[in-house]
């Protein structure tokens, strides 16, 4: 049940989480500081922390948690993979679009994890159970090539080279709008926001942050770019190019949405809102992996092939928009 409350004269400079449990009274102050937490708890649309004061007229909603399934292995699933290259010691994956990399809040099955259980009678086990044979993951919405460990030899040797940044990794996106530069490097540190802390910012006080990028086609109203990051900090791309005000198509997330068609032409707005709800999900792709093999040494290069979704869009874009 969601509850909604008006703040009132007299509760005004209580804190958040002592308001809570006074209007909560068969819910624990353990359970409140999950609540918000897990922003369950919001202040007039906004997430605000537990030591918040309120004001008169703030409006406060509680939304019960969800009751999560305890989950302490992984019961292996019969999930298509696309496997670029294996071995005794590494699988290359070229991860679709819409698949969790491994089981957490909401994800209980489906994932990837779920899937190379089926396949692998072995994965490295540096990690917790829920993710084995994972040594980098990509956002659900992104798709590419990804390495995952067969062996715990090979996951500390490639973690040790993401770790070092020997790994190369160059991603493909389709962002919003003409680039200035059309090459160049964005280094700009990131931290979680503290409002949203499911999103992430840019702040000065924040871990280092370095993407390359370089701009491979141009069309009227968004342009094809390939990112190199150099660092791996969650969602690095997608923020780097919210920065340069070019975010990455139908990323909600980091203001790519269907909203920076405001202003174009009536009938190419409704145009482009149609093509990019058929893509349906951000468009990233990871497109090249490279690093030396954990057990030769040899220097290894995989590629994934842009998905047709993002092909689609661009073949649209160049033909009406070139």
């Amino acid at each position: 049940m969601i509850t909604n409350n008006r703040v009132i004269t007299g509760d005004e400079n209580m804190r958040l989480d002592h308001y809570l449990v006074e209007q909560l009274p068969d819910v624990s102050r353990t359970h409140i500081q999950k609540m918000i937490k897990q922003e369950n708890i919001t202040v007039n649309g906004k997430l605000e922390k537990a030591n918040y004061r309120l004001q008169v007229g703030d409006l406060v909603i509680a939304k019960p948690l969800e009751i999560e399934p305890e989950i302490d292995s992984i019961i292996p699933e019969d999930i298509s993979l696309n496997i670029l290259f294996e071995d005794e010691d590494i699988i290359i994956i070229n991860k679709q679009a819409g698949v969790v990399v491994h089981p957490g809040k909401g994800n209980y099955t489906g994932t990837l994890v779920h899937g190379l259980k089926h396949h692998c009678k072995k994965l490295s086990t540096l990690n917790d159970v829920l993710r084995p044979g994972i040594v980098h993951r990509l956002d659900q919405e992104t798709s590419g090539v990804m390495v995952v460990a067969k062996t715990n030899n090979a996951h500390s040797n490639i973690a040790a080279q993401f770790q070092d940044r020997t790994v190369e990794k160059t991603y493909i996106g389709i962002s919003w709008g003409r680039w200035i530069d059309k090459e160049g490097c964005i280094d700009v540190s990131l931290k979680r926001n503290r409002k949203n802390p499911t999103t992430f910012c840019v702040d000065e006080s924040g871990r280092n942050a370095v993407t390359h990028f370089k701009v491979l086609q141009e069309f009227r109203y968004m342009s094809v770019v390939e990112f190199y990051p150099k660092t791996g900090r969650t969602h690095q791309i997608r923020i780097h190019a919210m920065h340069m005000n070019h975010p990455i198509v139908h990323d909600e997330k980091y203001n790519g949405g269907v909203n920076r068609t405001k202003g174009f032409l009536p009938e190419v707005q409704r145009d482009i809102k149609l093509l990019v709800k058929k893509l349906g999900r951000h468009a990233l792709h990871a497109k090249q992996l490279s690093f030396n093999h954990p057990v030769s040494g040899e220097r290894v290069n995989f590629t994934a092939e842009l998905p047709q979704d993002m092909q689609t869009m661009i073949d649209h874009m160049q033909t009406h928009y070139g």
